[in-house]
């Protein structure tokens, strides 16, 4: 593996023995769904470490994503791997955590507004143009929901949850429709054909985002169906993604599959999130 892979595991793995010592006054008091919620920042955290590790490892190739009318590529990829980084051990040590998740949804919502929408007229009709979109707004809405509650916005709380039950919805939908993608966030990978019962899989999430993201969206038992989605989520970070990376490791697919590590365990932390 490359030193960039391996910083991606170190940032993470450090990112999630820190969270969850440091958590285990809150999981103490949580009860029920709650005890999931709580692990919710840990995992946030921990997927933000590795992406802020790759921005500073893998500088040179990201900085290509950075708009061109925007001077300096270089020094906003560093910044915005500071940003995360920042954002990281904040939810880590659960100091300054409004702010942190406030700077999150800008963070989400700006690559919305400056990477992704810049290319509508030609990705209207892809539908792993709206998955990439839809990824970025849920990210920043799981974020919101966070803030807003910190703050004390019930409001925007609202906004946020229904916007994550929506893009969870959205996903669910994608699964039936192409089941033989990659679950969870459905991009353009295939699953590998080592993977046993493929199909049953991709039903099987599809049919819990697409439950879950409803009772998001129509606010009912909004705890439990965040934490059971993101339980399964987390399951299939565990249990799916992982083995695929070990298979792929000494490849030179191995960042492929440490990226779809770290976007799953984001997704399962956005929903966990919107609880």
């Amino acid at each position: 593996m490359t030193a960039l892979v391996w910083g991606m595991i170190g940032a993470g793995v450090a990112a999630l023995v820190a969270g969850l010592v440091l958590a285990r006054t809150r999981l103490r008091v949580a009860t029920g769904a709650g005890k999931l919620i709580v692990l919710g920042p840990v995992f946030e955290a921990v997927a933000l470490a590795m992406f802020a590790a790759e921005h500073f490892l893998d500088a040179r190739e990201l900085m290509g994503i950075v708009p061109k009318w925007l001077p300096e590529p270089l020094f906003w990829t560093y910044f915005f791997g500071a940003a995360l980084a920042a954002a990281a051990v904040s939810f880590v040590v659960w100091k300054g955590v409004r702010w942190a998740a406030a700077g999150l949804v800008l963070f989400f919502w700006i690559i919305v507004l400056v990477v992704d929408l810049p290319g509508l007229p030609k990705g209207m009709h892809d539908r792993f143009f709206w998955i990439l979109t839809v990824r970025e707004t849920c990210f920043g809405a799981g974020a919101l929901v966070l803030a807003a509650s910190l703050w004390g916005s019930a409001a925007l709380v609202r906004v946020g949850r229904v916007i994550v039950g929506a893009a969870m919805v959205f996903y669910g939908i994608e699964h039936f429709l192409h089941p033989r993608h990659v679950p969870g966030v459905p991009l353009e990978k295939m699953t590998p054909d080592w993977v046993p019962v493929p199909v049953l899989i991709a039903y099987v999430v599809g049919m819990v985002l697409l439950v879950a993201g409803a009772a998001l969206v129509l606010r009912r038992e909004v705890r439990e169906s965040a934490a059971g989605a993101g339980l399964v989520l987390v399951a299939l970070v565990l249990f799916f993604y992982l083995p695929i990376f070990l298979m792929e490791m000494h490849t030179a697919l191995a960042l492929e599959g440490m990226n779809y590590v770290g976007d799953t365990l984001l997704f399962a932390a956005t929903v966990l999130l919107a609880g």
